[in-house]
């Protein structure tokens, strides 16, 4: 199936580079990843404790698997409406609703949600976007990291003006719903077209890229999920802290520009192995150089690697198998990062020490990119 059929409005590469970035940045860098530099303000508050954070983690984790394999069932038109709809109106709801059950329940469905912004408004941008110019694919997932940047740079006024954080929650979800109603007659259907995502054709090719991808989810949550406590042990302030999330969201959209003309010279597969290669160099640099030094280098190479590996992996996936085995990747990615952290309890339980689990992460990183490397399709 043509996947350009089945929005009908014509728009310039431009154009949809544009709306590709909004729609990423509410349903992704939002809806997903405005919860982790919220977090130490409801800490602070005492309306969450780091546990309960974990769960509500948990929950988003398992909601973007569960949307991930279901995003294929949805007509794509409703698929991008209905996720950006549901993201501005789950985290609207985060800041008017204070009992945790609700809070579980809100951040499965907004998981959900930013599963199927992601497929779908990546198979629409990779399909109308002119393979010659692959700056513009890099600013449509620029949108992840600006809509992160968005949400930290909140998280700091909050801090300086002393808001609460059922406010940054409101604030977001109502820029969140502005994106939902500028963008939803962007994705009309066409009347001729079918409304689902090509089929997933299985070969040995598609699954060594969905374990490579899962392998990727796996490695990042860890640092992820972990870097944010040894920041705030090595950097102490405060206020210094607060900074680490903006500038991480920032080196995640400039990154996705600044490597499309990597992509071009030496094509999407190569970028997603670099990336690699450089995530795991950035794991060590805490165990090699404990200490600020080794932590903030360890999250300036996965803030710069973590949207040009998700680009890179979804473009060649694209490119090799159409927009069906993109929910296959994003399924896989969330079963990895659903895994990592269970597997640094189960390391813990076992005697093992924080820096083991950080260890198997960047062997784990390697031998996904050696598989990508040594395992390339026939021309």
């Amino acid at each position: 199936m043509n996947d350009r059929s089945i929005y009908t409005a014509p728009m310039s590469p431009a154009a949809v580079a544009a709306a590709g970035l909004a729609a990423l940045a509410a349903g992704m860098g939002i809806g997903r990843f405005a919860f982790t530099p919220i977090l130490p303000l409801m800490q602070a508050e005492g309306t969450l404790t780091l546990a309960g954070g974990g769960w509500l983690a948990a929950a988003n984790y398992a909601g973007y698997l569960a949307g991930a394999l279901t995003a294929t069932l949805v007509p794509a038109s409703t698929a991008v409406r209905a996720g950006l709809t549901v993201t501005a109106l789950s985290t609207l709801a985060m800041g008017l609703d204070e009992r945790f059950a609700s809070w579980i329940a809100l951040r499965a469905i907004g998981g959900a949600a930013s599963a199927w912004v992601l497929i779908h408004v990546s198979v629409w941008s990779l399909a109308r976007l002119p393979l010659a110019r692959p700056a513009l694919s890099g600013t449509v997932y620029a949108g992840v990291g600006v809509g992160a940047a968005l949400a930290g740079a909140l998280c700091l006024a909050a801090l300086r003006f002393h808001l609460a954080a059922r406010d940054v929650w409101l604030v977001l979800g109502a820029i969140a719903l502005a994106a939902a109603v500028a963008l939803w007659p962007l994705f009309a259907e066409s009347k001729k077209a079918a409304a689902h995502a090509a089929a997933l054709r299985w070969s040995s090719q598609s699954r060594l890229l969905v374990a490579c991808y899962g392998a990727f989810g796996f490695s990042y949550i860890i640092p992820a999920t972990f870097i944010p406590a040894f920041a705030r042990e090595a950097l102490g302030d405060a206020a210094l802290y607060g900074w680490a999330w903006p500038l991480f969201g920032a080196a995640a959209a400039a990154s996705t520009v600044a490597a499309a003309p990597l992509v071009r010279r030496f094509g999407a597969r190569s970028a997603w192995i670099g990336g690699h290669l450089v995530m795991a160099l950035g794991l060590l640099a805490p165990l090699v150089q404990p200490g600020a030094a080794g932590i903030m280098a360890c999250a300036l190479c996965v803030g710069v690697t973590f949207m040009v590996i998700t680009m890179a992996g979804l473009q060649e996936a694209r490119r090799l198998f159409g927009g069906g085995v993109l929910a296959a990747m994003t399924a896989g990615f969330a079963a990895g990062q659903i895994a990592g952290p269970a597997f640094v309890s189960v390391l813990s339980h076992a005697g093992g020490r924080p820096e083991h689990a950080w260890i198997g992460a960047c062997v784990v990183l390697v031998a996904a990119a050696a598989a990508l490397f040594f395992r390339r399709p026939q021309p």
